[in-house]
């Protein structure tokens, strides 16, 4: 079978959707299937070797911005298209993404849902010739519902069955400034229902967008994420804590830090591993300030952007992984990593986590949003009697259901459902 992935890269690392994507490519690779990697917007920047990297990024960010603004550049050779596609220059933007207005994003997300009524015919052409010319594939598949608009193009063009995966929209819509944000959800609902399958990573975000969408409940599919586990092993005796994630407000990186104030421990260090976008080095600089006013500087060690080697070795030198998102989180990838390494977590009682943490029996939940509840939490795993064998626990639910095996063997599945009809 031969599997195509439309998968939006953010120009950053720790992509949950990315990964994910690249993660899936492999396996199906690996069962025999052809399956192929395409960015969008950006270009995937990821922290292992990418399927397909040679494949070019549709729909870049700057063409799509130019080219719904101003008319000239609908009309321009495609060749200077595919200098606005740099991978350098593409990346820049991505790192000042901050710098685009509210209003424009909100404008930019309603076009791309509503491709048919934009400016986008040109990259619309571009992305279905190829896909034409790599030979046409059995099933394309969406990594998030924010490509929708593509469904009913892609559909009546290619003439084959499109899934589409939900992973975190509603919080980037929710974040649109009216009229956007409810256009986008209300056009967004009525696209996904030309999707031959939707699937969500988990039972809390299945259901979430069931109800904001309309749609019949039970009418997701669930397939959690999976992970390769080759490198990840059981962690070493450690005391310290850890935070891997982009290094942002949402995330609870702040939150952390708050907590890691009142704990008041200097004998426990804290490491904070990930990535900055557009805008969090202002925030971080912020934490960091606080972390020296409170004299506590050198017990914190920050590590940007490592590879997927070092994150591993990262992952198994803490004794416990919190990352306290302040959002309602599709599922969280960094959370099964730090599980396949066998690290215990103390995380938010919300979004999906309890349906991770307390089935796997691996961690604490606290209340969320609370500094004090989450201190509270790290200081009970920290010393909790049994936080080896809840570490223990974490890695076999990983090696049971949040490999990527796991999820290859069921996307195959809802693939060879969707293509017999």
């Amino acid at each position: 079978m031969k599997i195509t992935i439309l998968t939006a890269g953010t120009g950053s690392y720790y992509c949950g959707a990315c990964m994910r994507d690249n993660a899936l490519a492999k396996a199906l690779i690996t069962e025999g299937h052809e399956a192929h990697l395409v960015p969008m917007y950006l270009p995937l920047q990821l922290d292992e070797e990418r399927v397909d990297a040679n494949t070019p990024v549709f729909f870049g960010g700057i063409n799509v911005y130019l080219q719904q603004k101003y008319g000239i550049f609908r009309r321009l050779p495609r060749w200077i298209d595919r200098l606005f596609n740099g991978k350098g220059l593409l990346q820049a933007v991505a790192k000042r993404s901050h710098l685009t207005s509210a209003k424009e994003q909100g404008e930019m997300t309603c076009q791309m849902l509503r491709l048919e009524e934009s400016h986008l015919d040109k990259e619309v052409d571009k992305l279905v010739e190829w896909l034409e010319q790599d030979g046409k594939p059995d099933v394309v598949v969406l990594s998030n519902a924010l490509l929708a608009g593509l469904i009913g193009e892609l559909k009546r063009r290619l003439d084959v069955p499109v899934v589409c995966a939900f992973q975190g929209e509603d919080s980037f819509l929710d974040g649109l400034p009216a009229p956007w944000s409810e256009q986008a959800w209300t056009e967004m609902g009525k696209r996904v229902r030309d999707a031959d399958a939707l699937v969500a990573p988990s039972r809390f975000y299945a259901q979430v967008m069931e109800e904001r969408l309309g749609l019949e409940a039970g009418v997701i599919a669930v397939i959690p994420n999976g992970i390769d586990l080759s490198g990840y092993a059981m962690a070493e005796k450690s005391e310290r804590i850890g935070y891997l994630s982009r290094m942002c407000h949402s995330k609870g990186l702040g939150l952390l830090i708050d907590a890691y104030l009142h704990l008041n421990d200097s004998s426990v260090p804290l490491a904070i591993a990930g990535t900055m976008g557009g805008g969090d080095d202002e925030y971080v600089a912020g934490l960091k300030e606080k972390l020296e006013k409170a004299g506590l500087s050198e017990n914190v060690e920050w590590l940007p952007d490592l590879d997927r080697e070092a994150k591993a070795e990262f992952l198994q030198s803490l004794a416990v992984f919190s990352v306290p998102v302040t959002y309602s989180e599709a599922f969280g990838l960094y959370l099964v990593e730090a599980m396949a390494c066998g690290v215990p977590v103390v995380m938010p009682n919300a979004s999906a986590f309890p349906e991770i943490v307390e089935e796997a029996g691996c961690g604490i939940l606290v209340e969320p949003n609370s500094p004090e509840a989450l201190a509270r939490g790290l200081r009970e795993m920290l010393d909790h009697p049994e936080r080896k064998a809840m570490g223990e626990k974490g890695r076999r639910a990983v090696e049971d259901r949040y490999h990527v095996g796991a999820m290859a063997g069921e996307f195959e599945k809802l693939f060879r459902k969707v293509v017999s009809k």
